[in-house]
Parts: structure tokens; C-alpha cells; sequence
């Protein structure tokens, strides 16, 4: 028989384990390291802490959960957004995120994991925006500009949602990054930004009197991780986040990201 010191800490890793991955009925990846890309430019999903410079974010905690409920380990790089999903395709990265919209085009491409978060297309404005109140208004005015980043969801909505369906309207101003077109919409270099609901709470937030919104959402889009095409990270990924919403985690997590963050800016 055992001293019951040792039978004590057996009995305590038992239930650490079984409280655990087995418990769930998770699949273990036996402390695999899964290489995960972002762009660090999409608040609050990912961006960098002004203060330390480390990513942070909603997708961040996301995925580093995940994986731990894996029993794997994470391997955090950086990307541009153009170049982000070839990337992951070519398999120089495992696993994508970046406020990916879940699309038939892009299902060609890459595979997707199920939705982690629904969200709708806005306009971002200045706070003191008077000239137009929605997109009908908004395209009606041909001296007003609208910010994007090229391949985007955002960019497509301003085409087709917003103007004329001409993608080299010369009214959308490009940028290499999202955080860029919110720069130059605060500078007034551009007079709107679409941007889903959950960023745009994070810009507003984060800058108390800068910024609102207008109009009537313009779409609703589901966003989800890209891998490799036929990877075996998809069906785990999967049943991690099934498990991650069932037991309330992910719910802190918005509430996190959505409105803790916001008021401590």
C-alpha cells in the first residue's frame, strides 16, 4: 500500500486528468506545437499591447485555450493580411486568424474550423459625422470617401453593399493594414470605415468621443480559424470550441474583449 502522501498526490492526478482533456472527451495532441499566424492590426481580436508590445486579444486567448484543452502548445507569428491565407495554405503556417469571414471562395481555398464568432458590417465614422446618417446617404455624396484594405470583407461590402459594385471606385482609399484606414478615418483623411460590430465596439471604446456608428448593419458574417487543406488540427480545433461555448468560456471571453476592455481604455 502506498504511503498516503503518494496516494494522496495519485488520487489528485487522477483528477486533475480527468477534470481535463478526458474528461471533455477531447482528443490529446500530446503537447504538439501548432504554428498560429494574425496580423496584429484588428482590435480587439488581435493587436499588439501599446505597453509590452505582445499580441494580445480575443483570438489570442481563443486559440492559446484551445489548445490547451488539446494538450498542445502554440507558436505565435505574424503576417500581412494579403499574403496571410496562402500562407497557411502552402502550410507554412498550421493555423489562421484574423476576423476571417467563413466564404465559399475561400473554402477553395483553405479550410475552416466552425464559426467562433458572428458579427455584422458597420459604418465607423468621426464622432461629429453629420454629412450622411447611412450608406444610401453616404453614396449619395460623391466628395466622401470610404477607407478598406484590399481582399477584404470589409472591401467587398463597400463595393457592393455601399457604392457601385466597381472594386477601382476611386471613393475607396486602400490601406496595407486595418488599424492604417481607422488612422486615417480619425485624421480625416477618409469619412467611413466598415468594420464588423465587435471591432468597432474595441475603436470606440478604446477612443472615448472619436468615433460612432451610422446606419443599419450592411451583413452579417461568421468568422472562423483557416488551416492547411486537409488537416488534422480541424476536427480537434472543432470540439475544443464546441466545449469552449458549451461551458461558458467563450461568453467571458467577448465580455472580456467587448466590454472589460473597452472601459479600461
Amino acid at each position: 500500500m502506498p504511503s498516503l502522501p503518494k496516494f494522496f498526490a495519485a488520487v489528485f492526478a487522477i483528477a486533475v486528468n480527468f477534470s481535463g482533456v478526458q474528461a471533455q472527451g477531447l482528443p490529446d495532441l500530446g503537447g504538439r506545437e501548432i504554428v498560429a499566424v494574425t496580423e496584429n492590426a484588428y482590435v480587439p481580436l488581435n493587436f499588439a499591447d501599446p505597453a509590452t508590445g505582445e499580441g494580445v486579444g480575443l483570438e489570442y486567448d481563443l486559440f492559446n485555450e484551445i489548445a490547451k484543452r488539446l494538450n498542445a502548445s502554440v507558436r505565435w507569428e505574424l503576417s500581412s493580411w494579403d499574403v496571410m491565407i496562402q500562407s497557411v495554405r502552402d502550410g507554412q503556417f498550421d493555423v489562421g486568424m484574423d476576423g476571417i469571414t467563413i466564404n465559399d471562395e475561400r473554402k477553395g481555398l483553405v479550410d475552416f474550423s466552425d464559426s467562433y464568432l458572428t458579427s455584422q458590417q458597420l459604418m465607423l465614422v468621426r464622432a461629429d459625422e453629420s454629412r450622411f446618417a447611412d450608406a444610401e446617404s453616404f453614396a449619395a455624396n460623391s466628395d466622401l470617401l470610404v477607407g478598406a484594405q484590399a481582399g477584404t470583407t470589409n472591401f467587398y461590402v463597400a463595393v457592393y453593399n455601399v457604392l457601385d459594385g466597381d472594386e477601382a471606385n476611386p471613393r475607396i482609399k486602400l490601406f496595407e493594414t486595418f488599424g492604417a484606414s481607422v488612422q486615417a478615418l480619425q485624421s480625416g483623411d477618409v469619412d467611413t470605415v466598415l468594420m464588423d460590430q465587435t471591432s468597432a465596439n474595441g475603436y470606440i471604446g478604446s477612443n472615448p468621443g472619436a468615433f460612432k456608428v451610422v446606419g443599419e448593419p450592411l451583413g452579417t458574417e461568421e468568422f472562423g480559424f483557416i488551416f492547411t487543406p486537409g488537416s488534422d488540427l480541424v476536427e480537434p480545433v472543432n470540439a475544443a470550441l464546441a466545449a469552449i461555448k458549451a461551458d461558458g468560456t467563450m461568453d467571458a471571453l467577448e465580455e472580456k474583449w467587448f466590454y472589460e476592455f473597452n472601459a479600461a481604455q
